[in-house]
């Protein structure tokens, strides 16, 4: 019946590929009453959802279990919103048109904070309480997981449970836990009490936290001796031998990346200073060459894409890569099949790497300088230099490439108006670079984009505990990159500074927040990281409601302060990040990893051998 409604409906919509289901490669099964009904929940919309490389991952894993049948969730836009609510449709799964509530779990993935008002949206939309005290036997469990996921405090109140570290082996654990649940018919509080004992499971129910006077934390404890004070990230140690999906589900439409994606290795031994992903991910551990090019083939014949795109946090630095991608190229370059690479350092691109690329497709080149001072990008670990950038833009533009991107961050710590002044002076420099190759070398006219976003402190880095600049200072900032960059050859993009100011309220916020949030989602908050939507106005209304200054969250901390994710155990020792911290302050340079033991940790605390 909710699928004949559905296809009803399904014309009145602006994009109806967001909803229609039945793609190529997306799992059908019977559905039985002893199943497991799993809920995938991306929190935005069908393009951007499809486009998560752990979402397909952590699909194919569950799906993979006989008795598991899991089916995929997104956010539904305005226009398609406004019709379900009209005709009182609930929001449904992707694959069987099935409402939502009757799903026994439901998994939201938290990439960005701003997506949590979606989760709310999503849950209200199946009538769904959105307090996890208020929910019923009958309603799903509600759990999350995802890099936001390693700052839990802010959704505690509305979250039954949450996965922290990478999925594929933790979901199996889960699976067959809530099968022993169906079987011996526990109460959800038996099952929580259950899960809550799994290495990577986080229950806040089951965790007490009080205050100081000064709003600060004062305790953060558990309600019982049985369950643990730390709570370790889990991870995959053998990527070789992990499940990655080779029948990806094909959209369509098209989607953020449209694209191949083939993960090649895991963590990242640079240690840039403003970077959560840097550290959480840890340590490295990457797939063979022989594992990475079956991957290529499977994936290729199974779906038909023209462009494969071998993502990490810093493609290059497999040990392997040179080799790998050549010889993906000999294998492909018959299908005219692209390779892509994701936003490169500016000290480690390797020209004749480049020139096989190019012999397929031209795909787009980003660099990520981050600071535009040797001092900025000293202070961040960045680990680059201007020589290095003026090297490999001279080595792009002399093989024909003329467009370029170059991500910078505003607001980092001990940021000057001089180092603001050095992301125009490398963007003039961009196109100074490009005059200097000989003009029967040069392709194009040449194009610089310039973007900046807002430096937002991340837990588990060793800026967590710097504050953030104001918003004011943000706009002040970026009023006067814009009245300097005039170079027409040179575009200037940035990132909203309220978006970025919240986004630093979630990141470090505790579970007070909780209400604040709910608070915003009643004065109408959804979609907050599409410009359309944002409305900062009601999230002042909301934190106004609740009795909380949201500049609380965006101070500085001292060592001393408890932090609200401090019971969580990423494998990196606070007295490393503290280290980094004062080097950071010192202006002084941690070498990488690959090249010597830095002493983060996580060899000894999480793996038990060396990294």
């Amino acid at each position: 019946m909710l699928r004949n409604k559905i296809d009803d409906i399904l014309y009145l919509v602006e994009k109806p590929s967001r909803y229609i289901g039945d793609e190529i490669n997306s799992v059908k099964k019977t559905v039985t009453t002893e199943m497991i009904r799993y809920g995938f929940c991306f929190p935005d919309v069908y393009e951007v959802g499809m486009s998560h490389l752990g979402s397909h991952i952590l699909y194919g894993v569950l799906n993979n279990i006989e008795d598991v049948y899991c089916e995929r969730v997104y956010a539904p836009w305005s226009d398609c919103e406004a019709i379900l609510r009209r005709e009182n449709l609930p929001l449904f799964t992707h694959e069987t048109r099935t409402d939502i509530k009757e799903m026994d779990i439901l998994n939201f993935t938290l990439q960005y904070e701003l997506s949590y008002t979606n989760i709310l949206n999503m849950l209200n939309m199946s009538n769904i309480p959105l307090r996890s005290k208020d929910r019923s036997e009958e309603d799903p469990f509600i759990m999350a997981g995802g890099p936001c996921a390693y700052n839990p405090e802010p959704l505690a109140e509305i979250v039954d449970f949450f996965s922290l570290g990478e999925g594929e082996e933790v979901f199996i654990d889960l699976m067959n836990l809530y099968r022993e649940k169906k079987k011996n018919n526990w109460t959800k509080d038996e099952f929580l009490r259950k899960v809550a004992l799994v290495d990577g499971i986080y229950v806040p129910k089951f965790y007490e936290v009080t205050y100081n006077e000064d709003m600060t934390l004062k305790s953060f404890e558990p309600i019982s001796d049985e369950f643990p004070k730390k709570i370790q990230k889990r991870i995959v140690e053998d990527m070789n031998g992990a499940y990655y999906p080779t029948n990806f589900v094909l959209p369509y439409t098209d989607t953020v990346h449209d694209r191949a994606m083939i993960e090649i290795f895991r963590g990242c031994t640079r240690g840039c200073r403003f970077c959560q992903a840097g550290m959480i991910y840890r340590p490295v551990r990457e797939k063979s060459k022989e594992v990475i090019l079956k991957s290529a083939r499977d994936i290729l014949e199974n779906t038909g894409y023209e462009e494969i795109s071998l993502t990490s946090l810093s493609t290059l630095d497999h040990s392997d890569i040179k080799d790998t991608i050549y010889q993906m190229i000999d294998e492909h370059q018959s299908q005219m099949v692209g390779i892509s690479l994701p936003s490169l350092r500016t000290d480690d691109l390797a020209v004749d790497v480049l020139q096989e690329i190019q012999k397929i497709r031209k795909t787009g080149l980003t660099f990520a300088p981050e600071a535009g001072t040797q001092r900025m990008r000293d202070v961040i670990n960045k680990g680059v230099t201007e020589q290095d950038l003026d090297e490999t833009l001279m080595k792009i533009f002399g093989l024909g490439w003329s467009r370029v991107k170059l991500y910078f961050m505003i607001g980092l710590p001990t940021e000057t108006y001089e180092d603001l002044d050095g992301i125009n002076d490398l963007g003039n420099r961009s196109t100074w670079l490009f005059k200097q190759i000989p003009a029967e070398q040069r392709q194009g006219t040449v194009s610089v984009t310039l973007s900046a976003s807002n430096f937002v402190p991340k837990p588990f880095t060793p800026f967590q505990w710097m504050a953030q600049d104001t918003l004011e200072t943000f706009k002040e900032k970026q009023k006067y990159l814009r009245s300097k960059i005039v170079n027409k050859k040179v575009k200037f993009n940035y990132h909203d500074a309220e978006t970025s100011v919240l986004e630093g309220v979630f990141a470090r916020g505790d579970r007070r927040l909780s209400e604040v949030l709910i608070k915003a989602y009643e004065l109408g908050c959804v979609f907050d990281g599409w410009q359309e939507f944002f409305n900062f106005e009601k999230w002042m209304q909301a934190f106004e409601a609740c009795g909380i200054d949201y500049k609380f969250y965006n101070r500085e901390r001292s060592y001393e302060e408890l932090l609200p994710w401090d019971f969580i155990d990423v494998g990196v020792r606070k007295a490393f990040l503290i280290r980094e911290n004062e080097n950071a302050i010192n202006g002084v340079v941690t070498a990488d990893c690959r090249q010597q033991c830095v002493g983060c940790g996580i060899n000894i605390d999480l793996i038990g051998r060396d990294c």
